[in-house]
């Protein structure tokens, strides 16, 4: 986890040998990697680094999926007009397949020749099981959106001829994820080949054991509502592993971007904050999740909502900050409420000195939260998955299936929130949470019987702040938090939707096999449910 430095040694200038891949694939994923004439010889290890690298610094499918449509559907940022989609339930079907379609031509297409290209060379067998499971982190994002995917074929077409993949079951990717993290962990070796310029751990092999048995134990957790004995079996194995799982926050998988206002072509910023910091208007955070940290007087509340002095046009980096002075005014901390504009529910005037002495007449979107500037910047980290996530899950599991990891569900619970405050100081300025503020809120908030997995899972709703696809999957598979649906005179749907649509272009080019897919759920709709989203 060292910060992104460009030098002839850094892994950011294999973008462009990495991008030469790209070019030779044709604009949609039936016709990929056809050409035997173009980019036979990249380094797989340069498509593993493109790959990371996407995952968390593609502009155009983090605006889209993560700040229009997910953050907002999951009631933590929203207001801003352009978040009306995920936060009002108003199909865009566009948006939908945005994801789809940056993927499979770009971060698909190169991981799956990666593993292709490294399948049984003596010398790369490190590279080759970092790769196998870069690819089911890669695939899980598609999958937990859409359902059936293209998956064994997927991204083959030059070794296989097949430009028409077939839509595998969710529950074969799933068997095939957990089956493969197994082997790809088991894999590793720490005295065999070196991985230096890889992004998420700079090539070290125990970092990645670790890595890929606690990705087990997040993805076998979906499967409770379909196989309750086999995501018990798949977790208590993971956890007891070689290597074993995160047990530090030394040991979080994290991207470190560069400080860079990414465009729609380059990935070395954070497009989660680009995403937001680039906008005209500042989406606010939404009631919801300002009451959870209100409820429990979660030390967090301190630092992570701020107000800002508006400006006209919007600086983000350049605002007064008020928060103070709006913290002690009669309106005190307010947030956006759900599937509201900015401009609804109407707060102030009121009347606060600023830092020069002189007063300011604040109004509504000066008084309404935003997120605190730090967590948005261009070189703000990107957590993929955290020692604090796997201390929840955890718990989850101690309680869900009752079973031993180590510790108790209270343990780990605690273990979880402690890492989770903490780890708001790594983003660049974050807060340090004073220890004994977390003991405060642990003691007055512990974790109880009958409420345990309300408790955890809002914990986790938190910690996986700004992480769009997960806050939706953690939310589909435990119902926390509670979210009410939101829908006002404009929506399409007047409940919370479950998935994402397939793309147009699916249906025109792979009409069948995505014809089965959808015949298997009945209707290509965002109010369907995925497989291991069972009712």
């Amino acid at each position: 986890m060292t910060d992104m430095k460009i030098n002839n040694n850094h892994p950011m200038r294999y973008i462009i040998p990495a991008l030469l891949l790209l070019l030779s694939a044709c604009s949609r994923f039936g016709d990929l990697n056809t050409d035997p004439t173009k980019s036979s010889k990249i380094n797989p290890e340069n498509q593993l680094i493109f790959a990371q690298l996407w995952f968390s610094g593609d502009l155009s499918t983090q605006e889209r999926t993560n700040s229009i449509v997910l953050m907002p559907m999951m009631q933590q940022l929203g207001a801003a007009y352009y978040a009306r989609v995920g936060g009002m339930y108003i199909k865009d079907i566009t948006r939908l397949w945005v994801m789809w379609e940056n993927s499979y031509q770009n971060d698909v297409v190169n991981i799956v020749d990666a593993v292709e290209r490294t399948n049984g060379v003596a010398g790369q067998t490190n590279l080759n099981a970092i790769c196998r499971i870069m690819k089911v982190y890669t695939f899980a994002r598609l999958t937990d959106l859409y359902g059936d995917i293209p998956y064994s074929q997927a991204g083959s077409a030059f070794y296989t001829q097949v430009k028409r993949p077939v839509y595998d079951l969710q529950q074969d990717i799933y068997n095939n994820f957990l089956e493969e993290l197994k082997t790809a962990s088991a894999q590793l070796d720490p005295a065999k080949d070196k991985v230096p310029n890889e992004i998420f751990y700079k090539g070290d092999i125990n970092a990645w054991k670790k890595f890929a048995n606690s990705l087990r134990i997040r993805l076998a957790l979906r499967l409770v509502k379909r196989d309750a004995e086999k995501a018990k079996k798949e977790i208590q194995d993971a956890f007891n592993a070689a290597g074993g799982v995160m047990n530090s926050s030394a040991d979080n998988c994290i991207t470190k971007h560069m400080d860079i206002q990414n465009n729609y072509s380059d990935l070395r910023g954070n497009s989660v904050s680009v995403a937001i910091n680039q906008q005209s208007a500042m989406p606010k955070i939404v009631s919801t999740f300002l009451d959870q940290l209100k409820s429990t007087n979660d030390p967090r509340l301190n630092y992570i909502p701020r107000c800002y002095k508006q400006n006209i046009p919007l600086k983000p980096f350049e605002r007064e900050d008020i928060t103070a002075q709006v913290k002690a005014s009669v309106i005190g901390l307010v947030g956006s409420k759900p599937g509201k504009y900015v401009y609804e529910d109407w707060v102030g005037p009121v009347t606060i000195k600023l830092a020069n002495g002189t007063n300011y007449s604040a109004v509504n979107g000066d008084l309404k939260c935003e997120i605190n500037n730090c967590f948005i910047r261009n070189n703000a980290p990107f957590l993929h998955l955290t020692y604090a996530e796997v201390e929840l899950l955890l718990a989850d599991a101690s309680v869900r299936l009752g079973l031993t990891l180590g510790a108790d569900a209270a343990t780990h619970y605690n273990k979880g929130v402690e890492a989770a405050m903490k780890q708001l100081s790594l983003y660049p300025g974050g807060p340090v949470i004073p220890d004994a503020e977390i003991a405060d809120f642990l003691t007055n908030n512990p974790l109880q019987a009958g409420t345990e997995l309300k408790q955890i899972n809002n914990q986790l709703w938190i910690a996986l702040m700004l992480n769009g696809p997960e806050l939706f999957a953690n939310w589909r598979r435990t119902g926390y938090p509670q979210l009410l649906p939101t829908p006002n005179n404009e929506s399409t749907s007047t409940t919370i939707p479950r998935r994402f649509q397939y793309p147009l272009s699916e249906k025109e080019q792979n009409k069948v096999n995505v014809q089965a897919a959808i015949d298997r759920i009945g209707e290509d709709d965002w109010l369907k449910r995925v497989w291991w989203d069972k009712e």
